[in-house]
């Protein structure tokens, strides 16, 4: 004959209750579309400051610029000039974008492939570096823009 054991749970500890009732907080504060904002603002700042870097004035590169990807950017089958204009227009463009969240996954798509790029022919020994930047990257990639962006007002997945 079988008899049903009926299981009563033990109470959670109250600390345990009140570090739940905190982290449940926490949740509601800090929300998805707020930390989705904050991954865009904080890749973008690094693009964008390494960008800065590149130019004089608005968008005019410097002759170091050209030197640079001549001697340390390196890059196979790409002329120097033609790289250190793509990287230095990207680098402005593409965080723009996600500033604004807008056209959110290409963007960052785009920033993932120069994150390659630099891992593989540049700094190969600055992957700890990269690895941060590829996740933001990656999350941007998988769940888009979040809800403070124009991707969302406008509709665009």
């Amino acid at each position: 004959m079988n008899t049903l054991h009926t299981v009563t749970p033990t109470p959670a500890p109250a600390l345990v209750t009140r570090w739940n009732r905190f982290t449940e907080r926490l949740q509601r504060l800090v929300s998805d579309n707020l930390l989705s904002l904050v991954a865009r603002a904080s890749i973008a700042a690094i693009f964008v400051m390494s960008g800065r870097t590149k130019v004089e004035g608005f968008l005019t590169i410097t002759p170091s610029t050209y030197e640079l990807f001549r001697t340390e950017y390196k890059l196979p089958l790409v002329p120097p000039e033609i790289a250190a204009h793509a990287a230095t227009y990207a680098e402005h463009f593409f965080p723009l974008l996600l500033v604004l969240g807008l056209f959110t996954r290409l963007s960052a798509f785009a920033l993932l492939l120069m994150t390659l790029t630099i891992e593989i022919f540049v700094y190969p020994d600055a992957w700890p570096t990269h690895l941060s930047w590829a996740g933001l990257l990656l999350i941007m990639i998988g769940r888009g823009a979040g809800g403070l962006s124009l991707d969302r007002k406008f509709g665009i997945r």
